[in-house]
C-alpha cells in the first residue's frame, strides 16, 4: 500500500466517524518556542491547554513534522529521520479510552477491503502505563487482546506531558511484530527492533506541576475535561504494509535513492559507506523539498540554517559518491512527483522550490571551491608552526563565510593529517545563535550570499546612521546588489539593494520596522526604499527598487525618508516602553519583554506571564499609561558604559546585541532601556494609547496588541458609534448595555431550544407513516424516500432508528431516508438483525447511495451515514439503494 493511499484511508476512517478533516499546517511553527512543527498535536495545542475553544469536538490530520536534533545520525542509522508524517485523531471532551481504542484496533485490523489497514490482530502487541487498569481491561475485554500480548511500562514509555504544567496522561502504544528475524521474542519492554511502534494512543486525564524530565513531576488532579491526542507514524506503517526492512526503502524515500543511483552509478546495498551517504540525501532533499514548499528559504540562522544544513549535506554525499555536476534539480523533481500526490501544492509550487534549491546549490558548490582556499591556507599555518589542530575560529570562519558544514571541515582536514577543535567551533556558534532571533538573518539576507556584503563592509566600511538627528542628508552609493548579486550598476526597473555610506534610514531592529523613503542621484535617477536591513553588523542595506534613471557605485545620492512614517513608528516605539514599564509595575519582573513590533500607529509586546492578565489589570495599565502621557514627560538618550547602565537600572530590550558602550532611552522618572530605536521627545505627543486586548502566543507568553495617537482616536471614535447604536435599539444607558443584552441572548437561547424541540417532534410524527407503507420486497420491508429538506444529521438518524424500531423484529427491514441540508444531500440507513442475516448491510447501502450523490459514507452493518455534492440526484440515488435490496435478496 503506498503511502499516499495510507494517508487518504486515515482521513477517511476518521472523517466518516465524524472527524473533522483538519489540514497539515506549515511546518513554520506558530509558536514561539518551537522553530519548526515537530509532532502532530502542535498545531493542536491550544485546544489542549484551553487557551482557544476547538472547532469541532473531534478532528484529525496528517501532520507534516520535522525534528533535526540529530541531523548527524541520520543515515547513519536506518531509523533516524528528519522529515516524517504523523497521523493523528483528537477527541476534546469528546470520546476517551474506549473510542479511542475501538478506532484503533478497527482501523489497524479491518481487511483492505473494507477500507482498513489489514494488520494480523495476532502480531499486535499492546503496552499501557503502570497503573492504567481502565485501558488494559478495555485492550482485553473489549478488544480480545490475550493478555499475554499487553504489557506495562513505566512514566518514561507511557505516560505523556508537554514538559510544562498542564495536561498530561498516561499512553497506550500499539507495536508490531516484525517476526524473529530481526531479534528475540518477549514483546516492546524486550525489543523495539522486532516489536515497533506504530501507534501511540494518550489519554489526556490529569494536570501536572511544575518538574524536571519526563518522570519528576507531581499530578495536581483530574482535568475538568479529558481528551484524546493519538499519533501514528505514516512512514513506519508504509514500512510494515510494503514489506520492506526500514523507512528508507519505503516508496516516498526509496525513489530518492534510486534517482541518486542513476546520477552517481552507486547501487543501494553495496557498500556501508555509500548506503549511509544514500540515506543521507534520500532523507535530506525530501525534507529540503517540504520546508522550502513551506516557505523556509536557506540560511544562517533559524529554520533558514536548518535547511542551509541538511540541502548542502545532501549534495556533499552526492559528490562523495562520485556526482561532479549539479543534482539537485533531477533530485528535487523526483521528491515533488512522489510527494506532490499527498500534497498537490508541492506541484504547484515547483518552479519556486526547484529555484529556491538551485541557488542553494550554487551557492555551496562556489563555497565548496572558494572555501578549499581557504582551508588550504589555514592547513598550511597551522603545520608550519607545528600544530596538529585546526582552530575552532578557522572551522567557524570556513562556515560562517562559506558554509562549510563542519563534517565536511573535519573530513577536509583529516585528509591533510589535522584534527579540528570542534568544542570552540561550537561555542562561537552558539555565541552566533545567542546574537540573533531565530530567522532573523534569512529575512535580512534573502537569497544574497552573505559574503557579497561582508565585501561591502571590508572595502567600504560600516553605514553611519545620521537619523537620530535628522530626517535627510547627502550621502554616497558604496554598494549595490541586483537580484541577490554585486553589480557596478542597475537600470529603471531593476530591484535592488543599496548600501550608503552614511544614512538617515533606520535599519530594522529592537522591534522598530524599517523607514521607508527615497533616495534621489544627481543624475536624476530616484530609487524608492521599501526596507531596510543589516545582514552584516554595521552595513545598512536599502532594499526597493530604481523607479528613475541608471544607479551606479560610488555615485553621490540624497537620502530622504518618509517622516510621516517614522513619527507614527516612534510613537508606537515609546508606548511600548511605557507597556512595558506599566505591565512590569502590575505583574513584577517576570513580565519580561519577549518580542515587540513597532508599526505606524500600532505596535505589539510579548511578555512572560504564566496566566492570561484579568482585564481590570489590563484597564489599569492603559490608565497608567496615559497618566504617563498626560505628565508630558520628556524622553532622552544618552551614550554610556554598559556597567553604568545597569547601575542605572536600564532595562535591556528583548534580540538586541550590546557592546561596551549603550544608548540609553529614558521616559521621564517612569522608564530607562537600553534601546537603539526611535523615539518621541516628550510624551504628550503620543495623543493616546489604547490597549485592545491581551492573548496567549505560546506556553508562558503573552501578547499585547495597541493603537497609538490618531489610530487609537479612530478606534475610540467607532466604538463610540457603535455603542450609540446599541443604547438606540435597546433602549438603555450605556452602562445597562451587558445586563440588557445577556438577558435577550438568554431569551433567544431559551426560543432556539423550544423551536428545536417542536421541530424534533414535528420530525418524528412521520415515523409511524413510513413505516405502515413499507415496500415488501421479497419478504423484506423497505422503507426508502426522500423527507423534507432541512433536516440535521441527528435528527434524520433519529427518524431512520425510530422507523426501524415500528417494524416488527422478525421481518427483514431496510430503512433508507434522504434530506437535503444546506444544499448537500444526506442519507441515513439502517437495517435490523434480520435483514442483515440476509446480507443487506448499511454500510454497503450507504456508499451505493453516496457514490451516486457525488460523495462518500460509511458506519456499521446496522446503520451508516453519508453524503454529498449533488441534491439533483437523490432520486437515482433512491433508485440505486432499491436496486442493490433486489439484487442482494
Amino acid at each position: 500500500m503506498e503511502s499516499a493511499e495510507i494517508r487518504r484511508r486515515w482521513l477517511s476512517f476518521f472523517e466518516e466517524r465524524g472527524h473533522a478533516v483538519v489540514p497539515s499546517a506549515s511546518l513554520i511553527a506558530d509558536d514561539p518556542t518551537l522553530l519548526l512543527v515537530n509532532a502532530g498535536m502542535v498545531p493542536f495545542k491550544p485546544y489542549f491547554l484551553g487557551e482557544t475553544k476547538p472547532p469541532a469536538p473531534r478532528a484529525t490530520s496528517v501532520q507534516k513534522c520535522v525534528r533535526t536534533p540529530d541531523i548527524e545520525e541520520v543515515g547513519k542509522t536506518t531509523r533516524h529521520g528528519t522529515f516524517f508524517q504523523m497521523c493523528g485523531n483528537f477527541s476534546f471532551g469528546d470520546y476517551f479510552k474506549e473510542g479511542a481504542i475501538k478506532y484503533a484496533w478497527e482501523l489497524l485490523t479491518s481487511p483492505v477491503a473494507d477500507g482498513g489497514y489489514g494488520l494480523e490482530p495476532e502480531k499486535l502487541w499492546i503496552t499501557v502505563y503502570l497503573d492504567d487498569d481502565e485501558a488494559e481491561q478495555i485492550w482485553r475485554e473489549k478488544i480480545g487482546v490475550p493478555s499475554e500480548r499487553i504489557q506495562r511500562l513505566g512514566k518514561k514509555d507511557n505516560f505523556w506531558s508537554m514538559g510544562v504544567p498542564g495536561p498530561c496522561g498516561p499512553c497506550s502504544e500499539i507495536n508490531y511484530d516484525r517476526g524473529p528475524e530481526f531479534g528475540v521474542e518477549g514483546g516492546p519492554a524486550v525489543n523495539d527492533e522486532r516489536y515497533v511502534e506504530i501507534w501511540n494512543l494518550v489519554f489526556m486525564q490529569y494536570e501536572r506541576g511544575a518538574g524536571d524530565g519526563k518522570e519528576d513531576f507531581p499530578i495536581l488532579g483530574d482535568l475538568p475535561s479529558k481528551n484524546i491526542d493519538t499519533g501514528l507514524g505514516l512512514e513506519r506503517l508504509a514500512m510494515i504494509l510494503q514489506g520492506v526492512q526500514n523507512m528508507y526503502e519505503t516508496d516516498t524515500l526509496r525513489v530518492v535513492m534510486d534517482k541518486a543511483t542513476e546520477l552517481t552509478g552507486v547501487r543501494y546495498g553495496a557498500a556501508q559507506g555509500t548506503d549511509v551517504s544514500m540515506r543521507v540525501v534520500a532523507d535530506h532533499i525530501r525534507t529540503s523539498v517540504m520546508l522550502i514548499g513551506d516557505g523556509v528559504t536557506p540560511g544562517n540562522e533559524g529554520r533558514g540554517y536548518v535547511l542551509r544544513r541538511i540541502m548542502r549535506r545532501a549534495i556533499r554525499n552526492m559528490r562523495l559518491m562520485g556526482a561532479t555536476g549539479p543534482v539537485v534539480q533531477d533530485l528535487v523533481d523526483v521528491v515533488i512527483d512522489t510527494m506532490g500526490q499527498q500534497y498537490p501544492e508541492l506541484v504547484t509550487d515547483r518552479k519556486r522550490i526547484e529555484t529556491v534549491a538551485l541557488a542553494e546549490e550554487a551557492a555551496f558548490l562556489k563555497a565548496v571551491k572558494g572555501g578549499t582556499n581557504i582551508l588550504d591556507t589555514a592547513v598550511t599555518e597551522t603545520k608550519a608552526t607545528g600544530g596538529t589542530v585546526l582552530s575552532g575560529d578557522k572551522a567557524f570562519l570556513l562556515h560562517d563565510t562559506w558554509g562549510f558544514p563542519i563534517d565536511l571541515t573535519l573530513e577536509m582536514a583529516a585528509e591533510q593529517g589535522l584534527t579540528v577543535d570542534e568544542p570552540g567551533f561550537r561555542r562561537l556558534m552558539q555565541e552566533q545563535r545567542d546574537r540573533a532571533k531565530a530567522d532573523a538573518k534569512a529575512k535580512k539576507t534573502g537569497h544574497a550570499d552573505m559574503s557579497a556584503y561582508r565585501e561591502i563592509a571590508d572595502s567600504a566600511g560600516g553605514t553611519e546612521f545620521t537619523g537620530y538627528a535628522t530626517n535627510q542628508g547627502e550621502s554616497t552609493i558604496v554598494g549595490l546588489l541586483v537580484n541577490g548579486v554585486s553589480a557596478p550598476a542597475a537600470s529603471e526597473g531593476d530591484e535592488v539593494e543599496v548600501v550608503l555610506d552614511r544614512t538617515p534610514f533606520y535599519a530594522e531592529g529592537g522591534g522598530q520596522l524599517a523607514d521607508q523613503g527615497r533616495i534621489k542621484l544627481d543624475s536624476g535617477a530616484v530609487i524608492v526604499v521599501r526596507d531596510v536591513q543589516q545582514p552584516v553588523p554595521g552595513v545598512s542595506v536599502h532594499k526597493g527598487s530604481v523607479q528613475v534613471g541608471e544607479v551606479t557605485v560610488g555615485a553621490p545620492a540624497y537620502a530622504a525618508i518618509d517622516v510621516s512614517r517614522r513619527r507614527a513608528i516612534a510613537r508606537a516605539h515609546s508606548a511600548t516602553h511605557l507597556t512595558h514599564q506599566a505591565l512590569r509595575d502590575a505583574l513584577g519582573p517576570t513580565a519580561a519583554q519577549a518580542g515587540s513590533e513597532n508599526s505606524p500607529g500600532r505596535f505589539r509586546f510579548d511578555f512572560g506571564s504564566p496566566n492570561a492578565v484579568p482585564g481590570s489589570v489590563l484597564t489599569d495599565v492603559e490608565q497608567k499609561i496615559n497618566d504617563v502621557l498626560s505628565r508630558e514627560l520628556d524622553v532622552t538618550a544618552e551614550i554610556m558604559s554598559i556597567d553604568e547602565a545597569k547601575k542605572q537600572g536600564a532595562i535591556a530590550e528583548f534580540g538586541e546585541k550590546y557592546g561596551e558602550r549603550v544608548r540609553v532611552v529614558t521616559i521621564g522618572d517612569f522608564s530607562k532601556e537600553l534601546c537603539g530605536g526611535t523615539h518621541v521627545g516628550n510624551t504628550a505627543q503620543l495623543g493616546l494609547v489604547k490597549l485592545l486586548g491581551e492573548s496567549s502566543i505560546g506556553s508562558g507568553v503573552r501578547r499585547v496588541e495597541a493603537l497609538v495617537g490618531v489610530d487609537a482616536y479612530n478606534f475610540l471614535a467607532k466604538e463610540h458609534t457603535v455603542v450609540a447604536q446599541l443604547q438606540e435599539l435597546v433602549k438603555g444607558r450605556p452602562e445597562e448595555l451587558p445586563e440588557k443584552i445577556a438577558s435577550m441572548l438568554g431569551k433567544l437561547k431559551d426560543a432556539e431550544k423550544e423551536i428545536e424541540k417542536f421541530r424534533a417532534e414535528k420530525v418524528l410524527q412521520a415515523a409511524a407513516g413510513l413505516a405502515q407503507n413499507a415496500q415488501d420486497i421479497k419478504g423484506v420491508a423497505l422503507v426508502v424516500g426522500q423527507v423534507a429538506d432541512g433536516i440535521g444529521a441527528d435528527d434524520l438518524r433519529k427518524l431512520v432508528l425510530d422507523v426501524r424500531g415500528r417494524i416488527p423484529g422478525d421481518r427483514p427491514a431496510v430503512v433508507a431516508l434522504f434530506t437535503v441540508a444546506n444544499d448537500r444531500p444526506l442519507t441515513v440507513i439502517a437495517t435490523n438483525e434480520a435483514a442483515r442475516e440476509r446480507g443487506l448491510k448499511a454500510g454497503d447501502l450507504v456508499r451505493t447511495a453516496a457514490k451516486t450523490l457525488g460523495g462518500g459514507g460509511g458506519g456499521k452493518p446496522d446503520v451508516a451515514q453519508g453524503g454529498g455534492q449533488n441534491p439533483a440526484a437523490v432520486p437515482e440515488a433512491i433508485s440505486a439503494v432499491e436496486r442493490l435490496v433486489v439484487e442482494t435478496v
